[in-house]
């Protein structure tokens, strides 16, 4: 049984439904913190959150971090392996909704290797969608090949990815921290 298997799909609610992709993603940087916090607690195992946040044409503007359990099964499998619950998505939703924000994409760990979407990121993903991927800089494949480090508590990249249809590369997307 894989982690997808222990979460209803809920029909019309995937992430980034947006087919438009952003030229840039904008960070604040109480949200960087707090995504390096909860990515560096969840460790060795793969740490999830969902972005909140406003589309403003080709820039995406993260406003809030809403972190979620992963609850990939088996447990054991949590290293290499996320699941976020659909319900919390649906709260995160409806939370955003009253503030004005939107559920922008997902955000997720490589504890041990490079923040790169791997197949499985790619055939849980419902395309179009954002996905951010925290892991070890210059690691094996990383287009930009940096040795920077963007999150100070774990050390690692941040990368940003718009993912399309499953079989398609996903594109690099640019970010930035604005404050």
């Amino acid at each position: 049984m894989n982690g997808a298997a222990q979460f209803e799909t809920i029909e019309g609610q995937g992430i980034g439904v947006s087919s438009i992709w952003p030229a840039r993603i904008g960070f604040r940087r109480r949200g960087l913190t707090c995504l390096d916090a909860l990515l560096a607690a969840a460790s060795p195992a793969e740490g999830c959150a969902l972005l909140l946040g406003c589309r403003r044409e080709a820039h995406w503007q993260v406003e809030r971090i809403w972190p979620c359990l992963n609850g990939w099964q088996p447990m054991g499998e949590r290293g290499r392996r996320f699941a976020i619950d659909p319900r919390e998505q649906l709260l995160a939703q409806k939370w955003g909704r009253a503030r004005a924000l939107t559920v922008l994409g997902a955000a997720h760990s490589h504890p041990a290797s490079a923040p790169l979407p791997s197949a499985t990121d790619r055939r849980l993903a419902f395309p179009p969608a954002l996905l951010v991927i925290a892991g070890p800089p210059g690691g094996d494949g990383d287009p930009r090949g940096s040795t920077r480090a963007d999150l100070p508590r774990t050390g690692w990249a941040l990368r940003c990815w718009w993912l399309t249809e499953e079989d398609t590369q996903p594109l690099p997307l640019a970010w930035t921290m604005v404050d």
